[in-house]
């Protein structure tokens, strides 16, 4: 770790609210990155299909879709009971896949990872409006880069985690401890300082807000490029999460 890396963190964390903030993002991210990749290995291991044990990725995913509209609730609601709401949410649903055990009960496993990735998107919404006001305006480039270094850091060390809670515990002792992280999160956010009015109602609507919300995007010279980009990555890395598993079955091991 860099010098200036080291005095932005010790920076970030001498104020209460971004220390709360980034311990809220590493916990959530850290139990979101440990179902994420055990999800697909249980759904492998139930039904032996590569095709069953990839669409745990698309059902994760497709939510972002409707990113304009489901976004949309951040703009028209207090931003902190959106996320504690989200949070809570996700701990209770994550509980109802201990029934889980037969390729019959896999829709269940399909429709909390929906909701999952549809909540993921509101969560990231609001998120990044509450950061704006609970966050110095001095600190907020110092906390963004530790918050991204924070998100992309679980992504390499939770799955490990899953990876070994899975195998000795099972699936769904993974979604217990994804629900236990979104329980720590929603305490260290009820704990954020911040005030916040109810946001005005904008003319024109729920609709209206998001059809500008996605002609923005489309029409917009470069946030387009990169929607589409993002979008087609995500296509090629479906593939190659359905590929990985046929690999991994020619390997010849357990």
């Amino acid at each position: 770790m860099t010098t200036t890396t080291t005095w932005a963190l010790v920076r970030v964390l001498r104020d209460r609210n971004s220390a709360l903030y980034l311990a809220g993002v590493v916990v959530s991210g850290f139990g979101t990155s440990a179902l994420w990749l055990a999800s697909g290995v249980w759904v492998k291991d139930l039904t032996g299909s590569d095709g069953l044990a990839a669409l745990c990725m698309l059902a994760m995913w497709a939510p972002t879709l409707a990113g304009p509209l489901l976004g949309t609730l951040a703009d028209r609601t207090r931003r902190k009971p959106l996320l504690i709401g989200a949070n809570l949410l996700l701990a209770a649903l994550l509980l109802t896949l201990f029934t889980v055990d037969s390729p019959a009960r896999l829709w269940l496993l399909f429709a909390v990872l929906f909701v999952y990735g549809a909540a993921g998107v509101v969560h990231d919404a609001a998120e990044s409006a509450l950061v704006a006001g609970a966050i110095p305006a001095s600190l907020l480039g110092d906390f963004n880069g530790l918050r991204m270094t924070a998100t992309e850091g679980m992504k390499l060390l939770a799955p490990l985690a899953g990876a070994g809670v899975y195998a000795a515990y099972g699936g769904a002792s993974v979604a217990l401890l994804d629900a236990m992280t979104f329980v720590v999160a929603t305490g260290l956010y009820a704990c954020l300082r911040v005030r916040e009015s109810t946001p005005e109602p904008t003319g024109g609507g729920w609709r209206a807000q998001t059809a500008e919300g996605a002609r923005y995007l489309w029409t917009h010279p470069r946030l387009r490029p990169l929607v589409l980009a993002g979008g087609t990555t995500m296509l090629f890395a479906g593939l190659n999460g359905a590929m990985i598993y046929a690999v991994i079955d020619g390997l010849g091991h357990d």
